[in-house]
Protein backbone atom coordinates (compact mmCIF):
# COMPACT_ATOMS: atom_id res chain seq x y z
CA UNK A 1 0.00 0.00 0.00
CA UNK A 2 1.35 3.34 -1.04
CA UNK A 3 2.28 5.82 1.55
CA UNK A 4 -0.05 8.21 2.28
CA UNK A 5 1.94 11.67 2.65
CA UNK A 6 0.05 13.36 5.06
CA UNK A 7 3.36 15.39 6.16
CA UNK A 8 3.72 16.88 2.49
CA UNK A 9 0.89 19.96 3.37
CA UNK A 10 3.43 23.21 2.97
CA UNK A 11 3.56 24.28 6.68
CA UNK A 12 6.10 27.00 5.78
CA UNK A 13 5.23 30.36 8.00
CA UNK A 14 5.49 33.62 6.50
CA UNK A 15 4.02 34.31 2.63
CA UNK A 16 1.00 31.90 1.94
CA UNK A 17 1.01 29.16 -0.07
CA UNK A 18 -1.67 26.91 -1.52
CA UNK A 19 -1.57 22.85 -1.84
CA UNK A 20 -4.30 21.60 -3.68
CA UNK A 21 -6.06 18.62 -1.84
CA UNK A 22 -5.85 16.19 -5.07
CA UNK A 23 -1.99 16.76 -4.09
CA UNK A 24 -2.30 14.76 -1.05
CA UNK A 25 -5.59 12.68 -1.37
CA UNK A 26 -8.47 13.34 0.66
CA UNK A 27 -7.56 9.99 2.79
CA UNK A 28 -3.84 11.83 3.83
CA UNK A 29 -5.54 15.32 4.03
CA UNK A 30 -7.53 13.92 7.18
CA UNK A 31 -4.78 11.83 8.65
CA UNK A 32 -3.07 15.23 8.64
CA UNK A 33 -5.88 16.80 10.60
CA UNK A 34 -5.88 14.37 13.25
CA UNK A 35 -2.14 14.19 13.88
CA UNK A 36 -0.96 14.06 17.46
CA UNK A 37 -4.27 15.02 18.41
CA UNK A 38 -5.12 12.35 20.43
CA UNK A 39 -8.58 11.84 18.87
CA UNK A 40 -9.00 8.83 15.90
CA UNK A 41 -10.67 9.73 12.86
CA UNK A 42 -13.85 7.28 11.70
CA UNK A 43 -16.86 7.03 10.06
CA UNK A 44 -17.85 5.07 13.36
CA UNK A 45 -17.71 6.14 16.48
CA UNK A 46 -18.29 3.64 19.77
CA UNK A 47 -19.15 4.75 23.37
CA UNK A 48 -18.60 2.58 26.18
CA UNK A 49 -21.55 1.41 27.53
CA UNK A 50 -22.86 0.92 31.39
CA UNK A 51 -21.45 -2.24 32.92
CA UNK A 52 -25.04 -3.02 34.21
CA UNK A 53 -26.65 -2.88 30.93
CA UNK A 54 -27.00 -5.83 28.22
CA UNK A 55 -25.85 -3.47 26.02
CA UNK A 56 -21.78 -3.21 25.54
CA UNK A 57 -21.43 -0.41 23.87
CA UNK A 58 -23.18 2.27 21.98
CA UNK A 59 -22.19 3.16 18.44
CA UNK A 60 -23.11 6.59 16.59
CA UNK A 61 -22.64 7.38 12.58
CA UNK A 62 -23.03 11.02 11.11
CA UNK A 63 -23.45 11.43 7.81
CA UNK A 64 -24.12 14.65 5.86
CA UNK A 65 -25.27 14.10 1.61
CA UNK A 66 -25.70 17.33 -0.82
CA UNK A 67 -27.78 18.24 -3.06
CA UNK A 68 -25.39 18.40 -6.85
CA UNK A 69 -22.53 16.05 -4.83
CA UNK A 70 -24.25 12.90 -2.91
CA UNK A 71 -27.53 13.15 -4.94
CA UNK A 72 -29.00 15.15 -8.03
CA UNK A 73 -32.98 15.60 -7.72
CA UNK A 74 -32.86 15.20 -11.80
CA UNK A 75 -33.43 11.24 -11.23
CA UNK A 76 -34.19 10.99 -7.45
CA UNK A 77 -37.01 10.65 -6.27
CA UNK A 78 -37.41 12.96 -3.45
CA UNK A 79 -39.19 9.57 -1.30
CA UNK A 80 -36.30 7.57 -2.36
CA UNK A 81 -33.38 9.98 -1.48
CA UNK A 82 -35.31 9.45 2.05
CA UNK A 83 -35.14 6.05 1.97
CA UNK A 84 -31.57 5.98 0.82
CA UNK A 85 -30.34 8.52 3.47
CA UNK A 86 -31.07 5.98 6.57
CA UNK A 87 -29.68 3.42 4.57
CA UNK A 88 -26.50 5.15 4.07
CA UNK A 89 -26.27 6.00 7.99
CA UNK A 90 -26.93 2.62 9.29
CA UNK A 91 -25.22 0.91 7.77
CA UNK A 92 -21.92 1.56 9.45
CA UNK A 93 -23.53 0.13 12.71
CA UNK A 94 -24.54 -2.75 11.19
CA UNK A 95 -20.86 -3.41 10.11
CA UNK A 96 -20.22 -3.23 13.52
CA UNK A 97 -22.86 -5.79 14.38
CA UNK A 98 -24.79 -2.98 15.57
CA UNK A 99 -28.65 -2.75 15.99
CA UNK A 100 -30.06 0.59 14.92
CA UNK A 101 -32.06 2.33 17.65
CA UNK A 102 -32.33 6.09 16.96
CA UNK A 103 -32.29 8.50 14.22
CA UNK A 104 -31.81 12.24 14.38
CA UNK A 105 -32.33 14.21 11.22
CA UNK A 106 -31.64 17.74 10.40
CA UNK A 107 -32.56 18.98 6.38
CA UNK A 108 -31.68 22.17 5.38
CA UNK A 109 -33.82 23.71 2.35
CA UNK A 110 -34.39 26.53 -0.15
CA UNK A 111 -36.62 28.58 -1.25
CA UNK A 112 -37.46 26.06 -4.36
CA UNK A 113 -38.63 23.12 -2.30
CA UNK A 114 -42.31 23.08 -0.62
CA UNK A 115 -43.91 21.81 2.22
CA UNK A 116 -44.88 19.24 0.09
CA UNK A 117 -41.35 17.79 -1.27
CA UNK A 118 -40.27 17.76 2.99
CA UNK A 119 -43.42 15.82 3.34
CA UNK A 120 -42.27 13.48 0.03
CA UNK A 121 -38.97 13.04 1.96
CA UNK A 122 -39.56 12.05 5.47
CA UNK A 123 -41.99 9.81 3.78
CA UNK A 124 -39.32 7.90 2.57
CA UNK A 125 -37.22 8.33 6.17
CA UNK A 126 -40.75 6.89 7.81
CA UNK A 127 -40.75 4.07 5.68
CA UNK A 128 -37.14 2.93 5.83
CA UNK A 129 -37.50 3.55 9.70
CA UNK A 130 -40.18 1.08 9.74
CA UNK A 131 -38.75 -1.45 7.43
CA UNK A 132 -35.83 -1.69 10.23
CA UNK A 133 -37.80 -1.17 12.79
CA UNK A 134 -35.90 1.65 14.29
CA UNK A 135 -38.45 3.72 17.04
CA UNK A 136 -36.96 7.00 17.88
CA UNK A 137 -36.65 9.89 15.13
CA UNK A 138 -36.47 13.10 15.92
CA UNK A 139 -36.56 16.02 12.61
CA UNK A 140 -34.86 19.69 12.73
CA UNK A 141 -35.41 21.92 9.24
CA UNK A 142 -33.15 24.74 8.45
CA UNK A 143 -32.99 27.28 5.82
CA UNK A 144 -30.12 26.75 2.97
CA UNK A 145 -29.02 29.20 0.07
CA UNK A 146 -27.52 26.18 -2.54
CA UNK A 147 -30.53 23.65 -2.57
CA UNK A 148 -31.14 20.51 -0.14
CA UNK A 149 -28.41 19.01 2.48
CA UNK A 150 -29.40 16.12 4.45
CA UNK A 151 -27.95 15.70 8.12
CA UNK A 152 -28.16 12.47 9.89
CA UNK A 153 -27.13 10.70 12.84
CA UNK A 154 -27.48 7.43 13.95
CA UNK A 155 -27.08 5.43 17.14
CA UNK A 156 -26.99 1.73 18.00
CA UNK A 157 -26.86 -0.66 20.29
CA UNK A 158 -24.02 -4.10 20.60
CA UNK A 159 -25.19 -6.87 22.96
CA UNK A 160 -22.27 -7.18 25.50
CA UNK A 161 -21.92 -10.74 25.14
CA UNK A 162 -21.09 -10.05 21.33
CA UNK A 163 -18.44 -7.65 22.24
CA UNK A 164 -16.70 -9.37 24.66
CA UNK A 165 -16.33 -12.52 21.89
CA UNK A 166 -14.94 -9.84 19.58
CA UNK A 167 -11.05 -10.41 18.58
CA UNK A 168 -8.72 -8.10 17.01
CA UNK A 169 -8.12 -8.71 13.03
CA UNK A 170 -4.72 -10.29 12.05
CA UNK A 171 -2.93 -11.57 8.95
CA UNK A 172 -5.19 -14.40 7.43
CA UNK A 173 -8.49 -13.45 8.17
CA UNK A 174 -10.89 -13.77 5.63
CA UNK A 175 -12.38 -10.83 3.73
CA UNK A 176 -16.52 -11.06 3.30
CA UNK A 177 -18.58 -9.60 1.36
CA UNK A 178 -22.80 -9.55 1.93
CA UNK A 179 -23.69 -9.54 -1.93
CA UNK A 180 -22.73 -8.54 -5.52
CA UNK A 181 -20.78 -5.77 -5.81
CA UNK A 182 -20.98 -2.58 -8.93
CA UNK A 183 -24.64 -2.35 -9.14
CA UNK A 184 -25.40 0.63 -7.73
CA UNK A 185 -22.53 2.30 -10.15
CA UNK A 186 -24.08 0.74 -12.82
CA UNK A 187 -27.67 2.30 -11.84
CA UNK A 188 -26.27 5.37 -11.43
CA UNK A 189 -24.55 5.59 -15.19
CA UNK A 190 -28.08 4.63 -16.89
CA UNK A 191 -29.83 7.38 -14.82
CA UNK A 192 -26.93 9.67 -15.82
CA UNK A 193 -27.51 8.89 -19.54
CA UNK A 194 -30.87 9.49 -19.82
CA UNK A 195 -30.21 13.03 -17.95
CA UNK A 196 -27.39 13.75 -20.53
CA UNK A 197 -30.61 12.77 -23.35
CA UNK A 198 -32.89 14.93 -22.10
CA UNK A 199 -30.91 17.92 -21.18
CA UNK A 200 -29.77 17.72 -25.06
CA UNK A 201 -33.59 16.89 -26.51
CA UNK A 202 -36.14 19.47 -26.64
CA UNK A 203 -38.82 16.26 -26.92
CA UNK A 204 -37.71 13.49 -24.67
CA UNK A 205 -39.51 10.99 -24.54
CA UNK A 206 -38.99 8.31 -21.32
CA UNK A 207 -37.61 5.22 -22.55
CA UNK A 208 -38.50 1.33 -21.42
CA UNK A 209 -35.67 1.11 -18.37
CA UNK A 210 -37.39 -1.99 -17.49
CA UNK A 211 -34.09 -3.87 -18.52
CA UNK A 212 -32.32 -2.09 -16.27
CA UNK A 213 -34.85 -2.90 -13.08
CA UNK A 214 -32.02 -4.21 -10.95
CA UNK A 215 -29.36 -1.68 -11.19
CA UNK A 216 -31.65 1.25 -10.55
CA UNK A 217 -32.92 -0.45 -7.64
CA UNK A 218 -29.49 -1.10 -6.04
CA UNK A 219 -28.89 2.74 -6.38
CA UNK A 220 -32.23 4.48 -5.95
CA UNK A 221 -33.28 1.77 -2.91
CA UNK A 222 -30.58 0.18 -1.64
CA UNK A 223 -30.86 -2.14 1.28
CA UNK A 224 -28.50 -2.66 3.94
CA UNK A 225 -28.34 -6.42 5.35
CA UNK A 226 -29.97 -6.25 8.54
CA UNK A 227 -30.05 -10.12 9.36
CA UNK A 228 -26.52 -10.31 9.10
CA UNK A 229 -25.93 -9.83 13.15
CA UNK A 230 -29.09 -12.69 13.79
CA UNK A 231 -26.77 -14.80 10.91
CA UNK A 232 -23.56 -14.59 12.68
CA UNK A 233 -24.85 -15.50 16.36
CA UNK A 234 -26.76 -18.34 14.86
CA UNK A 235 -23.60 -19.73 13.05
CA UNK A 236 -21.78 -18.32 16.75
CA UNK A 237 -19.16 -16.47 13.84
CA UNK A 238 -18.01 -13.22 15.51
CA UNK A 239 -16.59 -11.16 12.84
CA UNK A 240 -13.15 -8.92 13.80
CA UNK A 241 -14.23 -5.50 12.23
CA UNK A 242 -16.60 -4.30 9.42
CA UNK A 243 -17.02 -1.81 7.02
CA UNK A 244 -19.78 -0.38 4.79
CA UNK A 245 -19.23 0.01 1.22
CA UNK A 246 -20.30 3.69 0.20
CA UNK A 247 -17.28 4.44 -1.86
CA UNK A 248 -15.70 1.26 -3.50
CA UNK A 249 -14.10 -1.82 -2.72
CA UNK A 250 -11.03 -0.38 -3.24
CA UNK A 251 -11.57 2.35 -0.10
CA UNK A 252 -13.08 -0.37 2.29
CA UNK A 253 -10.32 -2.75 2.18
CA UNK A 254 -7.54 -0.13 2.34
CA UNK A 255 -9.69 1.77 4.95
CA UNK A 256 -9.19 -1.67 7.57
CA UNK A 257 -5.63 -2.11 5.59
CA UNK A 258 -4.99 0.92 7.26
CA UNK A 259 -6.51 0.65 10.61
CA UNK A 260 -5.00 -2.30 11.69
CA UNK A 261 -1.09 -2.00 9.55
CA UNK A 262 -2.11 -4.81 7.56
CA UNK A 263 -1.78 -5.60 3.80
CA UNK A 264 -4.68 -7.23 2.00
CA UNK A 265 -5.52 -9.82 -1.44
CA UNK A 266 -8.05 -9.88 -3.21
CA UNK A 267 -9.12 -12.40 -6.03
CA UNK A 268 -10.78 -11.07 -8.91
CA UNK A 269 -12.85 -14.01 -9.69
CA UNK A 270 -13.71 -14.26 -6.26
CA UNK A 271 -16.01 -10.61 -6.66
CA UNK A 272 -19.66 -11.48 -6.84
CA UNK A 273 -20.71 -9.38 -9.96
CA UNK A 274 -24.38 -9.68 -11.25
CA UNK A 275 -24.93 -10.59 -14.79
CA UNK A 276 -26.88 -7.39 -15.40
CA UNK A 277 -23.99 -5.35 -13.86
CA UNK A 278 -21.10 -6.98 -16.27
CA UNK A 279 -23.85 -6.20 -19.53
CA UNK A 280 -24.38 -2.53 -18.54
CA UNK A 281 -20.11 -2.24 -17.77
CA UNK A 282 -19.49 -3.47 -21.16
CA UNK A 283 -22.35 -1.66 -22.62
CA UNK A 284 -20.98 1.77 -21.79
CA UNK A 285 -17.60 0.54 -22.35
CA UNK A 286 -16.49 0.59 -18.67
CA UNK A 287 -13.85 -1.83 -16.99
CA UNK A 288 -15.88 -4.01 -14.48
CA UNK A 289 -13.05 -4.69 -11.99
CA UNK A 290 -12.20 -0.60 -11.98
CA UNK A 291 -16.08 -0.27 -11.55
CA UNK A 292 -16.26 -2.47 -8.40
CA UNK A 293 -13.21 -1.04 -7.04
CA UNK A 294 -13.66 2.56 -7.38
CA UNK A 295 -17.88 2.68 -7.42
CA UNK A 296 -19.85 3.77 -4.62
CA UNK A 297 -22.95 3.36 -3.08
CA UNK A 298 -22.94 -0.68 -2.85
CA UNK A 299 -24.09 -0.81 0.26
CA UNK A 300 -22.99 -3.92 1.23
CA UNK A 301 -20.98 -5.17 4.13
CA UNK A 302 -17.45 -5.80 4.05
CA UNK A 303 -16.52 -8.16 7.10
CA UNK A 304 -13.19 -9.89 8.33
CA UNK A 305 -13.81 -13.29 9.91
CA UNK A 306 -11.26 -15.20 11.71
CA UNK A 307 -9.60 -18.06 9.42
CA UNK A 308 -10.58 -20.67 11.89
CA UNK A 309 -14.08 -20.19 10.88
CA UNK A 310 -13.69 -20.44 7.70
CA UNK A 311 -15.30 -24.38 7.40
CA UNK A 312 -18.39 -22.63 9.46
CA UNK A 313 -18.82 -20.04 7.69
CA UNK A 314 -18.86 -22.04 4.36
CA UNK A 315 -21.76 -24.47 6.09
CA UNK A 316 -24.07 -22.02 8.03
CA UNK A 317 -23.49 -18.26 6.02
CA UNK A 318 -23.21 -19.18 2.79
CA UNK A 319 -24.81 -15.67 1.47
CA UNK A 320 -21.09 -14.03 2.28
CA UNK A 321 -18.89 -14.54 -0.17
CA UNK A 322 -15.32 -14.85 0.84
CA UNK A 323 -13.31 -12.81 -1.53
CA UNK A 324 -9.87 -12.80 -0.08
CA UNK A 325 -7.31 -12.10 3.46
CA UNK A 326 -5.35 -9.96 5.27
CA UNK A 327 -1.74 -10.22 4.83
CA UNK A 328 1.33 -8.95 6.80
CA UNK A 329 2.36 -7.31 4.00
CA UNK A 330 1.22 -4.11 3.75
CA UNK A 331 0.52 -4.10 0.61
CA UNK A 332 -3.31 -3.92 -0.93
CA UNK A 333 -3.21 -6.09 -3.66
CA UNK A 334 -5.94 -7.47 -6.50
CA UNK A 335 -5.10 -10.87 -7.62
CA UNK A 336 -6.00 -12.12 -11.33
CA UNK A 337 -7.34 -15.41 -11.82
CA UNK A 338 -3.63 -16.20 -13.69
CA UNK A 339 -1.92 -15.43 -10.45
CA UNK A 340 -0.56 -12.00 -10.89
CA UNK A 341 -0.76 -9.09 -8.57
CA UNK A 342 -1.91 -5.61 -9.14
CA UNK A 343 -2.02 -2.46 -6.72
CA UNK A 344 -5.39 -1.86 -5.41
CA UNK A 345 -6.05 1.83 -5.92
CA UNK A 346 -9.11 4.03 -3.92
CA UNK A 347 -10.57 7.58 -4.96
CA UNK A 348 -9.10 9.79 -2.08
CA UNK A 349 -6.02 7.61 -1.52
CA UNK A 350 -2.59 9.23 -2.78
CA UNK A 351 -0.46 6.78 -4.47
CA UNK A 352 2.53 9.08 -5.08
CA UNK A 353 5.59 7.46 -2.73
Amino acid sequence: MAKQKGNNINEKKGKPTRTEISQIGRVAMLNYLFKETGFQNSDFQKIGGNANSPAGSVGVVNKVLLEGVDFDLTYTPIKYLGYRAVVNSIGELYAHLYTPCSLSFTIAVSSKFSFEHIRSLWEGVLKSADVYEIKNLSLDITSSLTGLTISVSASGVRDKELEEKIKAPKSGDLLCVTGDLGAAYMGLHVLMREKVAFNASKEYKQPDLSSYKYLLSRYLAPEADSESIVKFSAAKIYPSEGKFITRGLGDAVKTLCARYGLGARVYIDKIPIASQTSAMAKEIDIDIVTAVINGGDDNRLLFVVPLEEHEKLTKTYRELEVIGHFTKDPETLLVTPEGNTVSITAQGWSEQE
